[in-house]
């Protein structure tokens, strides 16, 4: 499905304000629908990593995709995306929280099975200066949802479950 870097969590919703404008430039393969495994590693940072599975569907994906890139283009002065031999390669300047967010994101895999997107960012200014990180999402595909879910469910470690679709809620919570 058109994605890439939805998936980060806690900082799920900047990365999706970050990618959302070149995801609604050019059509990147759909997902498999069904249940993704999806380990978010934040190198060098002091969060753990985490795994969460998503419940997915084209739909939903389409959905939300083209939900978040009328607002992320507001906040981006560069959103790039070019296909490459071995995925993609997206690049973006955006402003978050007060911060110049200058992102680079390359994504591999198969849409299918798996696929990996690893995002190095450096953020300056804002509350919390400047900062350099590297998100790994790597993604595999485990079948279909499970019984009780319905495309766009997040379950994250401990059990929290949130519906993608509800993010809308928590627009409010990302710093102007």
């Amino acid at each position: 499905m058109r994605r890439s870097l939805r998936l980060s969590i806690p900082f799920l919703p900047l990365l999706l304000l970050s990618a959302a404008p070149a995801l609604a430039e050019m059509q990147l393969p759909l997902r498999k629908a069904g249940l993704w495994d999806i380990k978010v590693d934040h190198e060098g940072a002091k969060m753990p990593d985490v795994t969460v599975q998503q419940c997915t569907s084209e739909a939903v994906d389409r959905e939300f995709t083209s939900e978040f890139a009328p607002s992320a283009k507001q906040n981006c002065s560069k959103s790039d995306i070019q296909k490459t031999a071995a995925g993609y390669v997206m690049d973006s300047v955006c402003m978050m929280a007060g911060a110049t967010v200058t992102s680079h994101a390359e994504t591999t895999g198969d849409f299918n099975s798996a696929y990996t997107v690893t995002v190095t960012s450096r953020s300056e200014g804002g509350r919390l200066g400047t900062r350099d990180s590297k998100i790994t999402m790597a993604a595999k595909w485990t079948g279909p949802c499970k019984e009780g879910q319905k495309p766009g469910d997040v379950v994250m470690p401990g059990g929290f479950k949130m519906n993608m679709r509800d993010l809308e809620k928590f627009k409010s919570m990302v710093p102007k």
